[in-house]
Parts: structure tokens; C-alpha cells; sequence
């Protein structure tokens, strides 16, 4: 019974958690890592854009809400994800088209279009702030909860509940959809095989007649859907915060460096190995020993080897560490 106990507490305040926070990694690793892989420069605006799309989610979300519409136990917002997407591509379209295109034509290097990134990053930041304010914004609605933990209780016998939270389940079957769709797309279609044979060599793409601007377009289309449906579950899950989406950038970063940066496989793996790192390692493990150790040997302490306000700095150790020891990540991507 304590067994089963000390696997209901780790699942509910380690396992689950961290799956649901991975997936939202995850998502908007792989749009770093296509940035990177195609577009060949790491966005900083990345965070930023982030908090832009799930922004419009929030004012269509409200605007539905005085309207009366509603998806019942589901969250409103994931009617709302489809008009997101559309205002971040707009932006990020807008952008490529009035800064980054410069500097392609120029052929500039990295380090150029990293710094330009930064600048538009601040711009992103204050335009969030300016609509939405700098405020926690809780814009979920529907059924809180799966799986109840006074339910799960009372229906177990066990002293300890499980809750699954309504919004960490949509996480993951929505990571999971998009995901499918996205490999599907880069490996069946013949506009994901050019972007693909555009990434591995820019020169012989070119000479194949593949048209350059055409994958740029499609690559921010991609990246604008996969950071707004990112930015939206994170929300969701937890709350909207603009300074929260800048934090981000850090494990976002350190998911798609650990992975293998230009590596789509390698962001999903990265994602999770992060989301894990980040949860294990600030989680309070005094409980769940409490119930597998004899009385005489129970942690008097909480057993956290960090404390929340630093799970931050689990990516960056991470990030450092891959850097100095296998820059080109766990499935080999570009070296950084």
C-alpha cells in the first residue's frame, strides 16, 4: 500500500507535470530547431513571439466568452488557437519581410541576425505588454480536473489522490497531434521535402529549383503554429504572464541544444529531458521516500536539491554542460 501511495505522489507531483510541461517544451523547441536547421540563425524573439500568439488566443478567447461560445468542458481557448496562429503569422511573416529578408540578401552572418533578433524580441516584448499589460492573465474555462483527487481516494482506498488537470491532458494529446502532422508534413510532402533538402544543402537546393523565399514563407507559417499552440498549453496549464514567456527561451533553448539543434527528433527528446531535469530536481522528496523507507530512516528535511525559484538554472546547467561535452547534442544535430 505504501508503494502504491509513493507512486500516486510522484505522479502527481513529478510524472504528470513534467510530461505536460516536456510536450509544451517540446513544441516550441521544434520551432527553434527549424529556425535554426532552415533559416540557418537562433531566434531570441523566440520567447517573445511565443507570448504574442498565445496573447491573441487570450483577447479571441474573451471576445468568444461575451459571445456566449463555449466548448463546454474544454477550454474555450482551443477555439480561439486557430486566430493565434493566424495574428503570429501575420507577425512573424511581417517581420521576415521587413528585417530578416535585408540581411539574407546580404548574406549575413549569424551572430548579425542573432543580435537583430534580440531588438526584435524587445519590440515583441513591449507590444504584449502595451495590449494585455504585464499582469497574470487566467483565461481557462470547462471541467478543472480529469481525474478528481478526493474521487481517486474514495474510490482507491489509497491516502493519496491522483489529479490530472484537464488542461495537462489536452497538453499531451495536442502535442502528440501536432507532432504526427508535422513529421508527416516534412517527410510526405514535396514542400517538406524541399524545406528538408534546403536545410542540408542551400547550394544544391537552389540548383534543383527550389524556390528559396517559398520555404522561408512556409517555415515561419510552421513555427507561427507551433509556438502559438506551445504558448496557448502553457498557459492553460499554467498562467499568462509576458515575462513568463521571456524566461522560457532558456529551456526552450537548452530542449532543442540538449536534442541536437537542427534535430526535430532531437527537440522532442531534449524537451523532455529538461522538463524532467527542471521537476525532479526542485521537487520536495521528503513524501514519496516518507513511503518507501522504514520509520527510522524518513528524511527529516524536504529532500530538494533546488528550490522552485531556480528551476531555471537546471537548463542552464544542463545547456552548459551539453555545450562543453557534446555540442552537437544527443542526436547529433548541427554543432553549435
Amino acid at each position: 500500500m505504501d508503494f502504491l501511495n509513493a507512486l500516486v505522489a510522484l505522479s502527481n507531483f513529478v510524472l504528470i507535470p513534467a510530461v505536460a510541461y516536456g510536450s509544451q517544451l517540446a513544441l516550441g523547441a521544434l520551432g527553434v530547431t527549424l529556425i535554426y536547421g532552415i533559416l540557418r540563425f537562433s531566434n531570441f524573439a523566440h520567447g517573445d513571439t511565443m507570448a504574442f500568439g498565445t496573447m491573441t488566443v487570450i483577447l479571441f478567447t474573451w471576445l468568444f466568452q461575451s459571445w456566449g461560445i463555449s466548448l463546454g468542458p474544454l477550454p474555450t481557448a482551443l477555439l480561439a488557437i486557430p486566430f493565434g496562429i493566424a495574428a503570429t503569422a501575420v507577425l512573424v511573416l511581417a517581420t521576415d519581410r521587413v528585417v530578416y529578408r535585408f540581411y539574407r540578401a546580404q548574406k549575413a552572418k549569424p551572430v548579425v541576425f542573432v543580435i537583430v533578433s534580440i531588438g526584435v524580441m524587445f519590440i515583441y516584448n513591449g507590444l504584449t505588454r502595451f495590449v494585455l499589460g504585464a499582469d497574470d492573465q487566467r483565461f481557462a474555462d470547462g471541467e478543472r480536473f480529469i481525474i478528481n483527487v478526493r474521487e481517486f481516494r474514495e474510490l482507491t482506498g489509497l491516502s493519496e489522490g491522483l489529479g490530472i488537470k484537464t488542461t495537462q491532458g489536452i497538453t499531451v494529446i495536442t502535442a502528440v497531434i501536432v507532432v504526427a502532422v508535422l513529421f508527416w508534413f516534412l517527410n510526405s510532402t514535396r514542400t517538406g521535402k524541399s524545406m528538408r533538402a534546403y536545410s542540408d544543402n542551400e547550394d544544391l537546393a537552389l540548383l534543383s529549383g527550389i524556390n528559396p523565399e517559398r520555404v522561408v514563407m512556409v517555415t515561419w507559417l510552421i513555427v507561427a503554429a507551433l509556438i502559438t499552440v506551445a504558448g496557448t498549453l502553457y498557459g492553460l496549464d499554467k498562467s499568462y504572464k509576458p515575462f513568463t514567456y521571456f524566461q522560457l527561451l532558456l529551456p526552450i533553448f537548452a530542449s532543442a541544444i540538449v536534442g541536437g539543434l537542427g534535430s526535430p527528433l532531437g527537440a522532442i527528446a531534449g524537451g523532455f529531458v529538461i522538463a524532467f531535469s527542471e521537476v525532479g530536481i526542485t521537487y520536495a522528496w521528503k513524501k514519496v521516500l516518507g513511503y518507501l523507507l522504514p520509520e527510522s530512516l524518513e528524511p527529516s528535511g524536504l529532500v530538494q536539491l533546488l528550490a522552485t525559484e531556480y528551476k531555471f538554472a537546471v537548463s542552464f546547467i544542463i545547456l552548459v554542460a551539453v555545450l562543453l561535452f557534446r555540442p552537437t547534442g544527443l542526436f547529433r544535430g548541427k554543432s553549435v
